[in-house]
């Protein structure tokens, strides 16, 4: 059999007849609240005690429980003495009641040792019913059975037969006698009922609250998502990879569009000091998706070098090669950022003196006097000085290219690294 033809044979037919309430919860399954006017449901309560459970009474009320036939009605059962304040609700200390009460009492405590019966129907799950107590004991007689039954056909034409208005109490779970466990069902049967009350209360009534909450979740999700995407988080290492014929076109040739590519120019000497002085200096800006890390070596790759220098003259002008000096010319410190997309490149260049103007590459108006120091590079002031300070100032210079103010230098093709 399919789960669903065994889930509708079981749900209407999971409770015994005429069940005994023993919790709030269990009142809202048998006993629902009206939702219009269409689902109105009726609950018709004996109110007992043990003692009478198995009296000809009790038996006479499950057998016109069995011979209902309408679907809006449901008959339950409450101990009084059990729950005496949600009986004492239906039960009003009224003269008229202990009068009669008295009549057909089982025990020294008359209202409590009669059984009555009331028909109520749930407005609101605050407790709100209105409801209306027959006004002589259930004996369970032919003429109590008529009674009732005339009760609940003219409820069908007429629901304002029930004219008494009450708040009901919560019951008492009697199946947790442990005070942390009636705490649980309690708090759970609150989140359930709020749950409940949230897709069946009218959408109007509730459409200030909702658009409240929602607000003020945007806000918040809002809020950190803004700090998520607005901090980015470093890396703890800067990858540095050596830029060769392998990695070439990946790193450079067919690098995605907003993506640069910062070069550090150094030889086999210079290798490890300047390499530790560049992850040092580039290291905050690594937070940046966009930016990659690699290093050239000069004794490899002179002529690529020179190629792109080139292109920028005015800054770093290339002797003719006849020139003795031309050999010497040093090169290691070069900082070149390249993208490869749109074809140009900013160069930094290693700064002469710690005391003189800040190297910032093609971003400085050089004078000529530079020019001829970094042409004998071996005998001028920049090779005395110690190797790691070539790339001093280079942060300075990555903000500015960040930034977008650096000089660009444009070539019509990237040359091949041979």
């Amino acid at each position: 059999m399919k789960k669903q033809v065994i889930d509708d044979f079981i749900t209407p037919n999971k409770y015994l007849l005429a069940a005994r309430l023993t919790s709030q919860k269990l009142f809202h399954e048998l006993c629902p609240v009206k939702r219009s006017h269409r689902q109105r449901k009726y609950c018709v309560v004996l109110l007992t005690t043990e003692a009478t459970k198995l009296s000809k009474p009790f038996e006479a009320f499950l057998s016109f429980a069995l011979a209902n036939t309408q679907d809006t009605v449901r008959f339950v059962h409450v101990y009084s003495n059990r729950q005496q304040e949600f009986a004492n609700t239906l039960l009003p200390d009224s003269d008229t009641f202990q009068g009669k009460s008295a009549i057909f009492s089982l025990g020294p405590s008359q209202k409590a040792s009669s059984l009555w019966v009331s028909i109520l129907e749930r407005r609101n799950t605050a407790g709100r019913v209105v409801y209306k107590t027959l006004e002589d004991p259930w004996t369970g007689s032919e003429s109590d059975k008529f009674i009732l039954l005339g009760y609940l056909d003219q409820l069908r034409k007429d629901p304002a037969l029930l004219s008494s208005e009450a708040v009901l109490p919560d019951l008492t779970d009697e199946l947790a006698p442990i005070f942390l466990l009636r705490w649980l069902y309690s708090a759970s049967d609150y989140i359930s009922d709020s749950w409940d009350s949230i897709f069946h209360s009218n959408w109007r009534e509730m459409m200030p609250l909702l658009s409240l909450v929602f607000s003020a979740l945007f806000i918040l999700f809002g809020t950190v998502i803004i700090q998520a995407f607005s901090k980015i988080p470093k890396k703890g290492f800067v990858e540095v990879t050596e830029l060769t014929d392998v990695t070439y076109a990946s790193n450079l040739v067919r690098l995605r569009p907003g993506h640069m590519n910062v070069v550090l120019i150094l030889s086999n000497s210079t290798k490890t000091s300047l390499l530790q002085k560049f992850a040092l200096e580039v290291y905050t800006f690594t937070g940046s998706s966009c930016l990659h890390f690699s290093f050239l070596s000069l004794d490899k790759h002179r002529e690529w070098l020179e190629y792109l220098l080139e292109f920028a003259q005015d800054v770093a002008p290339i002797p003719n090669q006849y020139d003795k000096h031309f050999m010497e010319r040093d090169y290691t410190g070069y900082v070149l950022a390249l993208n490869g997309h749109k074809k140009y490149f900013c160069l930094f260049k290693p700064q002469r003196t710690v005391e003189e103007e800040e190297a910032m590459g093609s971003c400085s108006d050089l004078d000529s006097s530079l020019h001829l120091g970094e042409s004998r590079g071996k005998s001028s002031g920049l090779g005395s000085r110690p190797i790691k300070g070539k790339l001093s100032k280079l942060s300075l210079w990555m903000e500015r290219l960040l930034e977008g103010s650096l000089q660009r230098f444009y070539i019509p093709s990237w040359p091949e690294l041979d």
